[in-house]
Formats: structure tokens, sequence, C-alpha cells
């Protein structure tokens, strides 16, 4: 690796204050790294400060925050020309950090920074959704979308990931299925849906391995269905990777799939909120290089 290659942190601005980030970037630049920081304050900053650091010709941009801000990153390294493009790197710094826990990113804020300014750039596949939208880990849609979206933020800062299953339970009430169909290459199934998870990624929702046999550079996407008679069981089976006989849960590996819905669905794209009732979800294989631990889980 050379010392003398720009890397950009791009950091949401929840996690600027983080001291150990501090010091680990203070570490690393005092061992010949130059290191540019910038700290994001609403949507689009990422991609304007990709641009500052493609025009700086920086080989990595650091995406720091959680799985929201890796998504908005990933998003826009996907529209730069590949001969241009940075590879990226992963800061655990959010609620979550589903993508980054299922891939295997240290917690450490000096061994992730390490790991994504030096360690091994793999090539991996990128979801895009209706040509526009993109997810990296995970698109959920149904009962888990409603309580990730709805979940409220101080709950989130006192307890994490575990926040979203506590206030799914404080839901139960309202646990409704979505009537919808989906279709893909072999693949048909229609019905009343409790959730669907569209995964490049494991887990979702602060833990939650919906698809548990997904790779990131297979060139497929992993779906997983709950079809519930009996909704709580199901659910809590499907959310702590229960029976994979469970005859409510339908899975399958698509490269593509299209979902249409008699009303408005909303599907979370990594934390994003998408709504309609037609869905095109496609996978771009080998999309972009991550920096990614050697014995990432992830990687086939």
């Amino acid at each position: 690796m050379d010392n003398q290659a720009i890397t950009m942190l791009i950091l949401n601005g929840k996690g600027a204050g983080h001291e150990a980030l501090r010091e680990a970037v203070h570490a690393l630049r005092e061992e010949g790294f130059p290191i540019e920081v910038r700290v994001t304050w609403e949507h689009g900053d990422a991609g304007r400060y990709l641009g500052e650091a493609i025009a700086l010709g920086a080989s990595t941009v650091v995406a720091g925050g959680g799985d929201g801000t890796i998504n908005e990153l990933a998003s826009a390294l996907a529209g730069v020309d590949s001969a241009r493009r940075p590879v990226l790197g992963i800061l655990p710094l959010g609620t979550a950090n589903d993508f980054a826990t299922s891939v295997g990113i240290p917690q450490e804020m000096g061994n992730a920074l390490r790991l994504a300014i030096q360690g091994k750039a793999y090539p991996v596949d990128l979801a895009k959704v209706n040509d526009h939208h993109y997810f990296i880990n995970m698109a959920t849609g149904g009962f888990g979308t409603r309580i990730t979206t709805e979940t409220p933020a101080k709950l989130k800062s006192a307890l994490g990931g575990v926040s979203y299953f506590v206030h799914g339970l404080l839901r139960m009430d309202q646990l409704k299925a979505d009537s919808c169909e989906l279709r893909g290459p072999g693949f048909h199934w229609q019905g009343d849906a409790l959730v669907i998870g569209i995964g490049n990624g494991r887990q979702a929702g602060g833990g939650q391995r919906l698809c548990p046999y997904a790779l990131i550079d297979d060139g497929q996407l992993e779906v997983s269905i709950v079809t519930a008679q009996e909704l709580l069981p199901t659910l809590l089976n499907s959310l702590f990777g229960g029976d994979d006989d469970n005859p409510n849960i339908v899975r399958a590996s698509l490269p593509w799939l299209e979902i249409t819905a008699p009303h408005e669905m909303t599907f979370n794209l990594d934390g994003e909120p998408l709504s309609g009732t037609h869905f095109r979800m496609e996978i771009l294989p080998d999309a972009l290089r991550c920096r990614l631990p050697p014995d990432c889980p992830l990687i086939a």
C-alpha cells in the first residue's frame, strides 16, 4: 500500500465527535497516511464529497456511519466510471451497523480504520431498484420495514439495534401482511407477506438475519418471504435464524425480481424508504470494490 494515496473519510455528522476515531485518524496520519475528513449535514453531501475525493485523486473513500451512510456513498460510487472509481471503506458508527457486522468489520476504531485504508479490495455486488435507487445490504418490506422506519430516535440511541425488536414487540397488535406478487427467473409467488427480505447482505433492522445465506459477490439476491399463519412464532423464527424448513418462509436466489402490489408498499433500502406499487430489483455484479477482512463470511 502506497502511504501517499489519499483517503477521504466521509463521516455522518452524528459520529463526528467520536474520540476513538479522532485518535485513530491521528495515529494513521503519523504513520504517513494522508487522510482527508469531511462531515455530512444533509442528504446529498456524500455524493458531493465523493466528487471532491475524485478530484483530489483519492484511492479510497470511507463511509463513517450506519447503513444509510454506506448506502448513500455506495449509490454515489455506482455513478462513477470504473476507471476513476475509488475503493469503498467502512467504519461502523451507526445504530445497528447491519452491513458492517455481516461482513466482519472490526468494532474497534483503530482496526476498522486501518482495514478501511489498507485492507484488500474485493469486488462486491450492488442492487439497483427501479433504475434510480440502490442498496448494498438489504431491501426489506412489510411489518419489519414499518418497525425500522418508526422506531423512535431516543430508543435507538439508548438500545442500539435491540431497539427495533423492542419497538416491534410493542407494535405486535398492528401486525398486518401485505398482499403482493413476486416474479423472477423460474420463480413466482403471490399471497400475503408479513416480512419480505431481498438480501445482498444477510441482516437488517438491528441483527435480524432475514437472508442467512446471502453472499455479496455471487451475482444473486437472496429472497426471503415470511408468510405466516401463526404470525408471532414465525416472525420470531425468521428474525433469529429459526427453522429453515418452516413452511411459512419462502426462499429463492435470483439475479432479478419484480414485485407488484394492489396498494402502496414501502421498502427500506439500507435505511432509506421507497414507496410504490411496482419494484424491479436487480443485482449489478462486481459493481464496486470494498475493503473487507480476509475472513469475510459474505465472500464466496
